[in-house]
């Protein structure tokens, strides 16, 4: 990896005041952005990404499917554990080493001289497709959560794959505007933030406590079921932590902030912990609130509107409004969740560009002066996310995999 040590740049910062581009300087590069950031609004990113309880509600019904309740309940405490680990992992990471690139620019650093650029070379890679592949899933998500929306409003729609495709693509686009100058972002994100917390509490409140019949205990906490066509529970209960992971997945994307926010080594290590912990205190309630409030399991598994949370909401209030208010939250959410994913998958291109890992890295490199912000990378990735996409047009199975 190249990280341009002894250029005149990185010896002008040197020289300077500032201790974290001081501190970047003698990693071998230069500070190219503007530190806007705060812990808060880091944060809003990470959470906003991670966001638990979204995560579950827009995945449910691999859940439900894959042992029901109990695998929701049982999962997210084992999920939470395997989170503080990584959590714990990338936070001693980015303490000792706060560089955007985050694990590329650790591989490179760490692992053994004969194989570190061809290991950080992979993991750069691995890294920005991951994050492009997340992005899909979200944009995915908001378009099936609207479309959703439509199609309990008009019993007579039938939902067609390209009605999905089309949301995907406008959700894309108009989100794609968010992460287009730098120093609104901290207030995008610190935005987002309020807007997932507030629309948790919202539906925590509201569902259970309007919905006319509830669950007993024994079905939230001891009831597992396997629709999934294995034979084995087991197996089935793996499956279904899909649905719980995906609730604790993308914990490195403040660690690619580490560059906008000052003493990136004690906050980035505060957003991330937080993360985990708001996480699991969401989702858990969430699961909770949500598996009391279900009343016809069979039809939520099976809902036209091909979102199993917005079915499970109708049930609840008995009124096709009252549903879609709450699912709006739910959209409203997804939307800061994607623009936190644009944040991440352009940092990651931006900072593996830089290092000279992807063609035509001199122009994915760059930093727009004025917007301050990494836009080729970002137009880049965006581009990539509405290609993809287009493969849900051939294939669902194939997207979905």
């Amino acid at each position: 990896m190249n990280h341009d040590e002894g250029t005149p740049e990185v010896e002008k910062v040197r020289n300077g005041s500032d201790a974290d581009a001081e501190r970047l300087a003698e990693m071998g590069y230069v500070q190219d952005l503007k530190r806007n950031f705060s812990v808060w609004s880091v944060l809003g990113v990470g959470f906003s990404l991670t966001n638990s309880w979204w995560g579950v509600s827009a995945a449910l019904i691999t859940g439900i499917n894959s042992g029901g309740s109990c695998l929701l309940v049982y999962g997210t405490f084992l999920l939470a554990l395997v989170s503080i680990g990584v959590a714990t992992s990338l936070s001693e990471l980015v303490s000792a080493m706060p560089n955007a690139a985050g694990q590329i620019f650790w591989v490179s650093e760490l692992a053994p001289k004969n194989y570190a650029r061809g290991a950080a070379y992979v993991t750069g890679w691995l890294a920005w497709a991951g994050s492009i592949c997340a992005c899909a899933t979200v944009s995915l998500s908001v378009a099936s959560a609207a479309i959703g929306c439509y199609q309990l409003s008009h019993p007579e729609f039938e939902i067609r794959p390209w009605h999905t495709i089309v949301g995907y693509q406008v959700a894309n686009i108009v989100v794609f505007f968010f992460n287009c100058y730098g120093r609104i972002l901290p207030k995008i994100a610190a935005i987002s933030l309020y807007t997932t917390l507030i629309s948790f509490v919202v539906i925590l409140i509201t569902v259970p406590s309007v919905a006319t019949t509830h669950q007993d205990a024994k079905f939230v906490f001891a009831t597992f079921i396997n629709n999934t066509g294995w034979s084995q529970d087991a197996m089935a209960f793996i499956l279904g932590l899909i649905n719980v992971n995906y609730g604790f997945s993308c914990l490195d994307s403040a660690v690619h902030m580490a560059e906008e926010i000052a003493q990136p080594e004690r906050a980035i290590p505060i957003a991330i912990m937080g993360t985990v912990g708001i996480g699991f205190v969401t989702s858990f309630g969430f699961i909770l609130s949500m598996m009391f409030s279900l009343s016809n399991f069979d039809v939520v598994s099976t809902t036209l509107t091909g979102v199993p949370i917005l079915e499970l909401f109708y049930q609840a209030l008995q009124n096709r409004a009252g549903a879609i208010v709450l699912e709006t939250l739910v959209i409203a959410t997804g939307v800061g969740c994607l623009a936190a994913c644009h944040t991440w998958q352009s940092r990651l291109c931006w900072t593996f560009a830089r290092d000279g890992g992807l063609p035509f890295s001199l122009s994915l490199a760059k930093v727009h002066p004025r917007l301050d912000v990494p836009l080729n990378a970002h137009i880049t990735s965006c581009i990539l996310d509405a290609i993809l996409g287009c493969l849900y047009l051939v294939s669902t199975t194939a997207f979905n995999a």
